[in-house]
């Protein structure tokens, strides 16, 4: 750790990690300030530092510090205390992960129980629990609850871009997914929509370990009827059979992307996790693929159409940009592209690296 002079002013020490996303994180005091490492890279480090020095609002992310877990004090009566009255939520709680923390060294000293959480229980202890006296999430929105979560999540790699996704901005919270005192009781809500007999084993443990409210695609589609409507037509991707999970493609604590896909600038990384011979590079790239990604030409979640493709045929689909193909007087066009001999309706009969290439400009092999 090291302490900046700029132009007279002395900052407060900093640090600095690149993590595997390729976040580039520096700690001013409690402060995250955060860029993309490619952008830090063409601002030039000592600049940013610099800039970052003067003021916290440079450019980049401004993360709140996470508020530390108090130490116990006279106000805290303790987990065994709150079992009295709630003897079911204790049980289930100390089950959990959660549950465990008092066993961890690095957690010693710190309230980890249920005051962890809902805050001091004296008060509501000496008023024979008045509910008014206790934090309770069922009286909080849902960005009020997760700011409790963040407190010990925020500088977990997996939850800092929590408050820039999707769910966040149209008031998703942590709880809605979590359970942070364990198994949902059977009339969760996602109980009711009906899958494949093995969906409910394709990842055994999933909702214990990760204190969901129920495994996946079960708790996603409980909200997204819509995708799951999708993935009924008869090309799709296995997530209904079991074989995938919506957190497959998904990032469920938020990032940059639309529909908090799991994406890179220049690459489907989702798509090309498994399907990894279209990714290149190559020495001629189709432009739509590397500007639009893959969801250019096929729909992720299901079609009516073979290889999950936006229109009912390759031809129509290429014309969506090719469309001067078809003109009689195009130049350096040859006349068998009008589309009227049957043979070549089918774009994909001659240019079959339509992904790229790596021999022929006209993607032809």
């Amino acid at each position: 750790m090291t302490r900046i002079t700029y132009c007279g002013i002395t900052t407060d020490y900093y640090s600095y990690t690149v993590t595997s996303a390729e976040m580039f994180t520096m700690t001013f005091s409690t402060k995250l300030i955060k860029l993309s490492s490619i952008a830090l890279v063409g601002l030039g480090l000592s600049a940013w530092l610099a800039i970052g020095a003067v003021s916290e609002h440079a450019s980049g992310y401004v993360e709140p510090s996470a508020t530390p877990l108090p130490a116990a004090s006279d106000n805290y009566v303790g987990s065994e205390t709150c079992g009295a009255c709630h003897e079911t939520q204790l049980k289930m709680f100390e089950g959990t992960k959660h549950g465990k923390l008092h066993g961890v060294e690095s957690w010693k000293g710190k309230v980890v129980g249920c005051e962890a959480c809902h805050g001091p229980g004296k008060e509501h202890v000496d008023s024979s629990g008045d509910k008014t006296k206790i934090i309770s999430f069922k009286r909080m929105d849902s960005k009020a609850a997760s700011e409790t979560c963040l407190g010990c999540h925020a500088g977990k790699e997996t939850h800092n871009n929590f408050r820039r996704g999707e769910h966040w901005r149209n008031n998703v919270g942590c709880t809605e997914c979590h359970s942070p005192h364990g198994p949902e009781p059977p009339n969760f809500r996602s109980s009711s929509i009906t899958f494949p007999a093995n969906v409910a084993h394709q990842k055994p443990g999933q909702a214990t370990h990760a204190m969901l409210r129920s495994n996946e695609p079960q708790l996603c589609m409980s909200c997204h009827t819509e995708t799951k409507a999708q993935f009924s037509k008869p090309f799709h991707h296995k997530v209904l059979e079991g074989t995938m999970t919506c957190s497959d493609c998904h990032n469920p604590h938020g990032g940059f992307e639309q529909k908090q896909a799991k994406l890179a600038v220049g690459a489907d990384v989702a798509c090309i996790k498994c399907h990894s011979n279209k990714q290149g590079p190559f020495v001629f790239e189709h432009a739509p693929l590397k500007v639009e990604g893959c969801s250019a030409c096929h729909t992720p979640h299901g079609s009516a159409n073979p290889k999950m493709l936006k229109r009912s045929s390759v031809r129509q689909l290429c014309l969506e940009c090719h469309s001067s193909i078809t003109e009689q007087l195009a130049p350096d066009v040859p006349s068998f592209h009008n589309q009227t001999v049957l043979r070549y309706q089918n774009c994909t009969i001659c240019h079959s690296a339509i992904h790229g290439s790596n021999s022929s400009s006209t993607f032809f092999r």
